[in-house]
């Protein structure tokens, strides 16, 4: 109002004092004329006009870049009040840090960042002692949740580092609109001679559901078959006919018109996702009434992700990976990320959450998941030794005794003595320091099939089994669902699966167990299993590459990552004794290696491998000791050895 009232006094005066030939005498009317006598008293006529002259000018100006100067000033202002809270958070985290490195505590409990290294003196018995294995407390060498330093912890990421929701708002259809529909979709039905009725409809932000109930002895097989004839005849893109699970109902979706998005932001900022009681959350999406859909990744407790190549899938990992970003600090979630593609996961390589580096060579991700078994056995030791069930028991009693300032001892019996035969038992001190979840991420599983498939299958199905008291969880994705990437014991160990559009109705049913992922739209658009056997439609968000570097760049800077080079790194102890089970020594190994060689006449790697029950590498390294010592030939242009030995 102001800015028009100056533009109309401006120009009044203007037009009232410019003599031209083609603006009439006192152009500006009273307000001009009133205005120029008031303003007379303080300036001279030249000035009058170059003054009034120059607000013409800006009130143009302001006009035009009005928009742009308001986004401007609200990104400056965003940007400063960013930047004043980390330096003031900065400032009072090592103001906290002194004061606490101050205080005296006579207690046996030492809270500081620096890890504590177990007990390294080992229990010497005596000759005539007859020790019993009691399952001995066992630390590791190198700390799982390692402690950083109070001025390198790492904060949870802002919110402004997300893309604000956009307020563009989607039309839906109207209710006479949808009535129309209904019985255009009711006509069809009856041409394919399915008789029945339309109930209820329920507009979401992707598709509409119709729940329809068909007459008295309809199949519902019948019903669904007609999905593809309906598409066409109803000129959509794809229709979902499923039963609706607590009704005497079919759902019947249509994709609507204009299609929603919404940004990832809308979602984390709702009551559902701030909701304590949700251990790990995942941000999944919006269902088809529009509401939140948040799922817990603990009580999952695992969970399978499918999809074809632009369905959505990395953006919904992506989604899924962020949702814990913003929950949890480094010394609350810990992250194995496993990414035989190179691209996908690539982008979350040194932020401080992860275990180890981004995995990338299939060899490499056998020896990390083998880590996350021991991992768990050894949580499991832990648990056991001070009588809880469950990560969450085993965190809230470290918390009580550190708040008692006490420690927690285990009397554990280490033998008996030789002269009055009673047992002998050894107090330790347990570990003071809490247990963080750990997130094991494969992005794809058909590239580690096809490298080491019963390694693989293997250690996941002891994970799926076991791991879920421990606090290690699963998300394992393909974008190939056939019965070979996931098989049987694959799909028994995880009942919460995610199916992302497919390509035909046998991977839906590899994936789900039943059709529908074909009819999916793509872009997020997704089938959510979880534990119930439920399924439901979920509208993933959407999340760019913008957004994710911005939070890795932030959390990168907020904390170093402590990496535990045993994830990766196979013990080369392991290299000699692999899969031998019968304690059976490498010099009789190798002996019988060579005496079946030499009846056998045969030296394959892989003959050697079946016949003594060992892994590849173990055998391999049998034949390369054998050719150094010139029992074989070295391997020839077809990969065959010569057997050096006479015959007997």
């Amino acid at each position: 109002m102001f800015v028009m009232l100056l533009a109309l006094v401006s120009s009044s005066i203007l037009l009232s004092k410019i003599k031209l030939e083609f603006i009439p005498a006192n152009a500006g009317g009273a307000i001009g004329i009133i205005a120029s006598n008031f303003f007379e008293r303080f300036t001279n006529q030249l000035y009058l006009l170059l003054i009034f002259f120059t607000f013409i000018i800006l009130v143009v100006l302001f006009e035009i870049k009005f928009t742009s100067l308001s986004n401007f000033i609200i990104k400056l202002g965003k940007f400063l009040i960013y930047r004043i809270q980390s330096f003031l958070y900065n400032v009072f985290s090592r103001l906290s840090s002194i004061r606490l490195f101050s205080t005296k505590n006579n207690d046996k409990i030492n809270i500081t960042s620096s890890y504590q290294k177990p007990v390294s003196e080992k229990v010497k018995f005596l000759e005539e002692a007859r020790p019993v294995p009691a399952n001995p407390i066992k630390f590791f060498s190198k700390p799982v949740s390692p402690k950083i330093s109070q001025s390198e912890i790492a904060e949870l990421p802002p919110m402004s580092l997300l893309r604000d929701p956009e307020n563009r708002h989607v039309k839906g259809a109207s209710s006479s609109e949808l009535k129309q529909k209904a019985e255009e979709l009711l006509t069809v039905l009856n041409d394919f001679g399915v008789k029945g009725q339309i109930i209820n409809i329920n507009q979401g932000p992707v598709v509409t559901q119709y729940e329809f109930e068909p007459a008295a002895g309809t199949k519902t097989s019948r019903v669904v078959g007609l999905s593809d004839d309906i598409a066409r005849s109803l000129s959509a893109l794809s229709t979902r006919i499923a039963v609706i699970p607590g009704k005497n109902v079919l759902g019947i979706e249509l994709p609507n018109k204009q299609r929603e998005f919404f940004c990832l932001k809308a979602l984390i900022e709702t009551p559902e996702y701030q909701d304590k009681s949700t251990l790990l959350p995942l941000v999944l999406g919006k269902d088809l009434a529009g509401k939140p859909l948040i799922a817990d990744l603990a009580k999952m407790p695992h969970l399978l992700v499918a999809g074809t190549t632009g369905s959505g899938k990395s953006v919904g990992i992506n989604a899924m990976i962020v949702s814990l970003l913003y929950r949890y600090t480094p010394e609350e979630c810990r992250f194995i990320m496993i990414d035989p593609k190179m691209l996908e996961l690539s982008a979350y390589d040194g932020i401080p959450h992860l275990l180890t580096p981004v995995v990338t060579e299939p060899s490499k991700a056998v020896v990390a998941l083998k880590w996350a078994v021991k991992e768990m056995e050894n949580r499991y030791r832990m648990m056991s030794n001070i009588a809880v069930k469950n990560i969450a028991g085993y965190n809230a009693k470290i918390l009580e005794a550190v708040k008692e300032n006490r420690v927690i001892e285990r009397s554990i019996q280490t033998g008996f003595d030789p002269e009055t035969g009673k047992p002998i038992y050894e107090t330790v001190t347990m570990n003071m320091e809490k247990l963080p979840y750990i997130v094991v991420i494969v992005d794809e599983m058909a590239d580690l099939m096809l490298v080491a498939g019963k390694d693989i299958e293997m250690l996941i199905q002891r994970l799926a089994q076991m791991a879920r008291a421990a606090g290690i969880h699963i998300i394992m994705a393909t974008q190939r669902p056939s019965v070979d990437v996931i098989t049987g014991v694959i799909k028994a160990n995880f009942p919460s699966r995610i199916s992302f559009k497919v390509t035909s109705k046998i991977d839906s049913r590899t994936i789900l167990g039943e059709q529908g992922s074909e009819q999916l739209l793509g872009m997020g658009d997704m089938l959510f299993m979880g534990s119930t056997s439920k399924i439901s439609r979920v509208h993933g968000p959407f999340v760019n590459e913008a957004e994710i570097e911005q939070i890795t760049e932030y959390l990168k800077e907020s904390g170093t990552p402590e990496y535990i080079s045993a994830v990766t790194e196979q013990p080369e102890e392991d290299d000699s004794s692999i899969d031998i089970g019968d304690g059976t020594s490498d010099e009789v190994l190798y002996k019988k290696a060579v005496q079946i060689v030499r009846d056998e006449r045969k030296s394959s790697i892989s003959y050697i491998q079946r016949s003594l029950r060992i892994g590849y590498n173990k055998a391999a390294n049998l034949v390369e000791k054998m050719e150094k010592e010139g029992i074989v030939s070295p391997p020839n242009h077809t990969g065959k050895r010569e057997i050096l030995l006479p015959e007997r």
